[in-house]
């Protein structure tokens, strides 16, 4: 971070009263959900093990055809039914149960309202990096498909003309390297890409390869690695930015078998998913439609092996995702989110799913934020892995599908590219941005009470 920081700005009479009704609605719910389930400990005990029943007969629905199918969909309704009833229809403790999550929820809304990040305040911090000036030659390489159509519906070409940088339009029948390498050795002494991840990751491995500053515009669907960057993906034009005055900071790149990626590497069941020509137009129907085949009594095995962090020897796995540094995924705070793109580790998650108790005790865990203490679940850091299998191994690799010939080498490159950002962005993720633990909120709301507001930098992870 550069400069210093922002004074944050006073505490508002709403917030403060915000935060004291979080903390009275929050202080309320445990004693009436205290003295509810003192009264029944029986309701106590069968109302998450419902729920479980409810997750595990899903699973089971998701992965089976025909009858049993149906009648695994139409127990985890009944199961769902059978714990909203009881909970709303008890003569006493089950009303009070569901007073104690209604106060909860109440205070869950007031808290965030009262711990909500001014966006003026967010402006304000400076943008992670080294202030750099504008780019001499900048190269802006667009995909008019990507994200249905974003660089042309926001008029990114016109745009790049208008702010002096130079437009390179990528067609169906373009290699998108080749364009890329022509446009260093014509002289961009700054190279950007708007479209999807795939597409930032080769434009960025290219711009490793040069040693050049590299741009990310949102124009894809999803722009995961704009998220994990600190972009505004909704400022499509404003991301322009980066080519003026603007912050440079490196980040780590990974590859496998030489294919650089900027999120992640997926093997196993999402990998043979996205191989599927009707993914890309129908998702939720072809992964419904696969899933049984996957992930059912009859599924054949994935012949994918690899060293866990223990040093024994693992195959079967159903899932394997290899990142670009670690998402946060053992907790539901920055869900899906990376805290850092700088740490020079893989992030390495993989998942043994043998029966519907397992998918029970994966989410369970994960709602309390100890996913990786079960068992059906193996998550580490690493410089390095490798994915040993006796036939080409599908991969979905930025949301591409790819065929990789084994063993699958994967490793990090540290500091692998510098990436513009601009000076308006926020710099952080996510993952970076969530309330450290439930004791900071706690910490945060008793001082927004008292009229003195938690600076937004002792947040940042």
């Amino acid at each position: 971070m550069t400069g210093d920081a922002p004074a944050p700005p006073p505490v508002g009479a709403r917030e403060r009263f915000a935060a004291i009704g979080a903390l009275a609605l929050g202080a309320a719910a445990l004693v009436v959900g205290t003295v509810s389930l003192a009264g029944d400990v029986g309701r106590a005990v069968l109302a998450p093990i419902t729920l479980l029943v409810a997750v595990g007969a899903a699973w089971v629905a998701a992965t089976r055809t025909g009858l049993v199918r149906l009648v695994a969909a139409a127990l985890a309704l009944l199961a769902i039914a059978f714990l909203a009833i009881g909970l709303l229809t008890a003569e006493s403790n089950g009303l009070g149960l569901a007073a104690a999550v209604a106060l909860l929820a109440g205070s869950t809304t007031l808290g965030r309202r009262a711990l909500r990040r001014d966006p003026a305040a967010l402006k304000a911090l400076p943008t992670p990096g080294t202030p750099v000036g504008s780019a001499h030659h900048g190269v802006l390489i667009m995909n008019l498909r990507s994200g249905g159509g974003k660089a042309e519906r926001f008029g990114l070409e016109a745009e790049c003309r208008q702010r002096g940088i130079e437009p390179i339009v990528l067609g169906p029948d373009d290699d998108l390297l080749g364009l890329a390498r022509q446009a260093i050795e014509d002289g961009a002494d700054v190279i950007g890409m708007a479209g999807g991840d795939g597409s930032q990751a080769l434009v960025a491995s290219v711009a490793m390869e040069a040693g050049i500053p590299f741009v990310c515009i949102p124009a894809g669907t999803r722009n995961h690695f704009a998220l994990d960057l600190g972009l505004d993906r909704d400022d499509v034009v404003g991301a322009l930015d980066a080519f003026a005055d603007a912050v440079e900071r490196p980040i780590d790149l990974a590859e496998v078998n030489g294919r650089v990626f900027v999120n992640n590497v997926s093997l196993g069941v999402y990998a043979k998913i996205v191989q599927d020509p009707e993914y890309r137009d129908a998702k939720g129907q072809t992964t419904a439609a696969l899933l049984p085949e996957l992930l059912g009594p009859e599924a054949e095995p994935f012949d994918l092996r690899f060293t866990g962090p223990d040093g024994k020897e693992h195959e079967g796995a159903q899932i394997i995702q290899v990142s670009n540094n670690p998402y946060v995924l053992s907790s539901p705070a920055g869900f899906g989110s990376r805290e850092r793109l700088d740490t020079g580790d893989l992030g390495i998650a993989a998942a043994e799913v043998r029966s519907a108790a397992d998918v029970a005790a994966m989410v369970a865990a994960q709602t309390a934020g100890q996913l990786d203490r079960v068992g059906a679940w193996t998550e580490w850091t690493a410089p390095t892995f490798t994915v040993e299998s006796d036939a080409p191994v599908e991969a979905g690799i930025d949301g591409e599908a790819l065929l990789l010939d084994p063993p699958l080498r994967f490793r990090a490159i540290p500091g692998a590219v510098l990436v513009r950002l601009p000076t308006h962005a926020p710099g952080y993720s996510p993952a970076a941005l969530a309330p450290p633990s439930p004791w900071w909120s706690i910490t945060a709301l008793v001082r927004t009470a008292g009229g003195h507001r938690t600076p937004i930098e002792e947040s940042l992870r």
